[in-house]
């Protein structure tokens, strides 16, 4: 019994080998979207509508991802999040110079509701469970929780100033303090700040991301460096990126995380999926400016906003934007 057996052993221990041993994806440019003049932060692939949002200066950047067709919908102030509420054709928007959210219908374009909220509203995320949306006030350092349906705050968790990205893990928030250099925590259902974890060696974090098959975090920090955090141990590593990261972008189906560094015009690209500690296995170029960006889950395209640049229209200001020269750079995985 047992020689009849051990071929088919031997078969699929070979075939889990290849599994184990397929290599992570090389990424290369496919494509440029020209896309409306203007700043930008935040973007998210909403995989339901195949459409791609870019939160705006003053707008949302809404591309069909099947056409390349480029729109426009809501009004808003210094745009920052853009997060879609599964389910439903809503849009959350966290619009940070005026302190509010905006709840925009995507079907019409039009506002559903106007929401005030803390200082400086940031980053955003929805937890589909809960079927609420918990949006960072960066300035006032407290978090909004909202029923994005009923267009109510219903619940604020207080923690410190210079709140940045977030995540939340079985009920407990992570988020990024690039003040304090450190992972404020909270549990969510009380509402209760936890112990931080400090950040050390990472200076300015912003980006974050959750690896969930080896549950550790993982924060993009302005002095060119990634803080991996054990959240069993709490044990911080650091692996080395480019300059200027503002996002940390999970793709669990290739078993990466990719990280945009603005300032380099690079793409860290690091292997989750491997045993062992986190590695850097390639570094991508793109463009400056491509910071932040989103990934579409099916097919591992990537993309990240950005424009170029010439030189500063001030002494010792930031690059002027070339007009006309917004685009969303799309990178294709091999």
């Amino acid at each position: 019994m047992l020689s009849t057996l051990m071929p088919r052993f031997l078969l699929l221990a070979s075939a889990a080998a290849i599994v184990a041993a397929a290599p992570a994806p090389s990424y290369k440019v496919a494509r440029s979207i020209p896309v409306p003049d203007g700043g930008w932060d935040y973007a998210k692939v909403d995989t339901e509508a195949g459409k791609l949002y870019v939160a705006r200066t003053d707008s949302v950047t809404v591309v069909d991802l099947k056409t390349d067709a480029v729109s426009s919908i809501g009004t808003i102030v210094r745009g920052h999040a853009v997060v879609p509420i599964a389910g439903t054709t809503l849009l959350l928007v966290s619009s940070g110079r005026d302190d509010s959210v905006r709840i925009l219908d995507t079907a019409t374009g039009t506002e559903k509701a106007k929401i005030a909220v803390g200082s400086d509203p940031d980053a955003a995320y929805y937890n589909a469970l809960t079927k609420h949306a918990l949006v960072m006030n960066a300035k006032a350092g407290t978090v909004s929780i909202i029923d994005p349906v009923a267009a109510s705050v219903v619940g604020t968790i207080t923690l410190k100033p210079g709140l940045e990205f977030a995540t939340e893990v079985g009920g407990t928030l992570y988020v990024n303090n690039e003040d304090e250099n450190e992972i404020e925590t909270a549990d969510i259902a009380s509402g209760k700040a936890g112990a931080a974890i400090p950040l050390t060696g990472c200076t300015g974090p912003t980006g974050l991301g959750y690896d969930k098959q080896r549950n550790r975090l993982i924060s993009a920090c302005a002095n060119g460096k990634a803080a991996v955090v054990d959240l069993a141990t709490k044990q911080v590593s650091l692996l080395s990126i480019g300059l200027g990261p503002d996002a940390v972008i999970i793709d669990r189906p290739r078993g990466v995380a990719l990280i945009p560094c603005g300032k380099d015009g690079t793409l860290s690209v690091i292997d989750i999926a491997s045993p062992g500690a986190a590695t850097v296995i390639a570094t991508v170029p793109t463009e400056p400016g491509a910071r932040t960006g989103a990934v579409d889950r099916r097919d591992g395209n990537v993309y990240l906003p950005t424009a170029r640049f010439g030189p500063p229209a001030t002494a010792g200001g930031r690059p002027a934007m070339i007009p006309g020269s917004a685009h969303i750079l799309v990178l294709s995985p091999k």
